[in-house]
């Protein structure tokens, strides 16, 4: 019925979407010390655009998505400006202010409609002005430089991240979708607690892009965590120029669930000083409500995560975070598995010598699986998480350096 093929290049390969990237000295080191990755960036489109997005949970809003806001229900824009090392957030009214005299600038540069801003870094700064408006000079509007813009949004990003897939229908026509990504550490299944765009030249409704991106959002964003923290500026962002005419719904759904997932795994294997990468899958639960409740409590626990990075199979910790879940489950029920392998049950509460070696081998892989079967009703769910390491600690001691 289609195919995915995918693509290097990310939102390069999007009929009629731009990008670009440059440093304006709002970063002053880099992952690559051979190069400073860009710290302001936009993504452009030629047509407008429909978006649809969703947003942090977190109450403390920051600006940009206070911004995004006062633009009316089922507004078109044609650019989003991003930038890195500056959050824009707990800024009061003086945040959405600074955004639009910084879109005041930029329009002497390029034609805008209803812009939209995008922020990450340190909390609590208003913007530095000069330096983002001085990108308005250096930026190429034509370019096709989806690396540059990948690269321009990571702070504590060890990787980019950006995807596209190229979506060949059986008529043998065929639409774009592409994404950049930035995340790394406030990472939580409340919202996406990350940054990403995702550009489409598919012939898109608005409806279905609003039913398509929170679903997407919900199996993928929403079941991964790093730390257990929400940021104030988490966002997903999808902009389709319908520049392609073509479109297949189910098509389009696959498309953006892979893309989704497989950027949400990215994140995990970023997280601040991560090493594993670890699905918890929670069944025979009361329901599936109380088994996201169960999984999404093992996956943000401190203390089984810090036993994933000591590869320990310390069984109780997992048994413990379950039972404070809140949720129904009982002792003489429940099995806990390590991929394949028997580590807990009602007749072999203690792991012999023999198990636990296999235990151990299971730990050191990057990453493998967690079952922990409550043996009580029909719920699951399974959320993803990583390990604590000692680099978490380091990195957001030294955040602001």
């Amino acid at each position: 019925m289609f195919n995915l093929l995918s693509l290097q290049g990310g939102i390069d390969n999007v009929e009629g979407f731009y990008s670009d990237g440059v440093n304006v000295g709002l970063k002053t080191k880099s992952v690559n010390p051979d190069q400073i990755d860009g710290d302001v960036a936009f993504i452009r489109s030629d047509k407008l655009c429909e978006v649809a997005a969703r947003f942090t949970t977190n109450k403390f809003q920051a600006a940009p998505i206070k911004h995004y806001q006062k633009y009316p229900e089922g507004f078109q824009t044609n650019f989003l400006l991003m930038n890195a090392k500056n959050a824009n957030a707990m800024t009061g009214a003086k945040g959405v202010e600074d955004i639009d005299a910084l879109f005041e600038k930029l329009g002497n540069h390029i034609t805008l409609h209803n812009p939209i801003m995008s922020s990450t870094g340190v909390i609590g700064y208003r913007l530095k002005q000069d330096k983002i408006s001085a990108a308005f000079e250096q930026f190429d509007y034509n370019a096709k430089n989806s690396d540059k813009a990948a690269r321009s949004i990571m702070t504590t990003d060890r990787f980019k991240k950006e995807l596209c897939f190229r979506v060949e229908l059986d008529n043998g026509t065929a639409f774009h979708i592409a994404a950049i990504c930035k995340g790394a550490g406030m990472i939580n299944p409340a919202m996406a607690t990350m940054l990403c765009f995702i550009t489409t030249d598919a012939d898109i409704p608005k409806a279905d892009m609003e039913e398509l991106l929170s679903e997407a959002t919900e199996q993928s964003f929403n079941r991964i965590s790093v730390d257990g923290d929400t940021s104030t500026n988490d966002t997903i962002m999808l902009l389709a120029n319908q520049a392609s005419g073509v479109y297949h719904k189910e098509a389009f759904r696959q498309a953006l669930n892979k893309i989704t997932f497989e950027l949400a795994m990215m994140i995990l294997r970023d997280g601040e000083g991560a090493n594993k990468l670890v699905a918890f899958e929670v069944k025979g639960a009361k329901n599936d409500a109380e088994a996201r409740q169960a999984s999404i409590a093992l996956s943000n626990s401190l203390l089984v995560k810090t036993a994933l990075f000591g590869e320990d199979p310390n069984w109780g910790r997992i048994a413990s975070t379950i039972g404070a879940s809140g949720i129904e489950c009982d002792d003489t029920t429940l099995t806990i598995h390590y991929e394949h392998l028997l580590i807990y049950s009602n007749d072999q509460r203690e792991l012999d010598k023999e198990r636990e070696n296999q235990a151990y081998a299971i730990m050191k892989n990057d990453s493998f699986r967690i079952i922990c079967d409550l043996g009580i009703g029909e719920g699951s769910y399974t959320s993803y998480g990583c390990d604590l390491s000692y680099d978490y600690v380091k990195i957001n001691a030294e955040y602001r350096t």
